[in-house]
């Protein structure tokens, strides 16, 4: 908290209260004009903000998607030297698909894709988690299934389940570690 004296002079009331609808972060008191104390807080926010790529598609994703939206904070390879997009694949009421890749207009083509985002309700079609049992954040376990390459390389995959939505992270040919990270950054927003 940081406390700090303002000059109350111009303030005639003998008692204001500044809410929130001002400003949540500030309270403003005043008794007869004595110096006030202004008292500021710092709110710590623990949900912070997905990767900043996520920004021009969520208004959409928010309007269409009736499950809980989970977009990671932490991308390999999004460190600037290469543009990445998200594109919205898939986005209904119960699920959603997002494609990250290194070019606007990519269709899932193996040169220009990153990574795969899906989140979808689970029902009784839903297969059962395979692969690599992983701890990943507050208790949660995540199920890992390495890439396989031929003419191309396919997804590193890494999978969940949080209140009755199954999601899903994958990487071409992705490192686990990569994967774990993504996955950590969005459990602990």
């Amino acid at each position: 908290m940081i406390l700090t004296t303002i000059n109350t002079s111009v303030l005639s009331a003998s008692f204001l209260l500044v809410s929130g609808s001002i400003s949540p972060n500030f309270a403003l008191i005043s008794v007869a004009n004595p110096p006030q104390i202004l008292a500021k807080q710092q709110i710590n926010n623990k949900t912070s903000q997905p990767h900043p790529v996520f920004k021009s598609i969520l208004p959409k994703l928010k309007k269409n998607i009736q499950i809980n939206i989970l977009l990671p904070k932490y991308i390999p390879e999004s460190d600037g030297e290469n543009p990445l997009y998200a594109i919205i694949e898939t986005a209904t009421k119960n699920k959603y698909e997002i494609l990250l890749s290194f070019s606007p207009d990519c269709n899932g083509g193996t040169a220009c894709r990153l990574s795969i985002i899906t989140g979808e309700a689970v029902t009784s079609k839903t297969p059962k988690l395979t692969g690599k049992a992983i701890s990943l954040a507050k208790g949660m376990s995540g199920y890992f299934v390495d890439f396989q390459c031929g003419a191309n390389c396919s997804d590193a995959t890494l999978t969940w389940r949080k209140k009755a939505v199954q999601y899903r992270i994958g990487l071409k040919a992705g490192k686990q570690a990569d994967l774990v990270k993504m996955a950590r950054s969005v459990i602990t927003q």
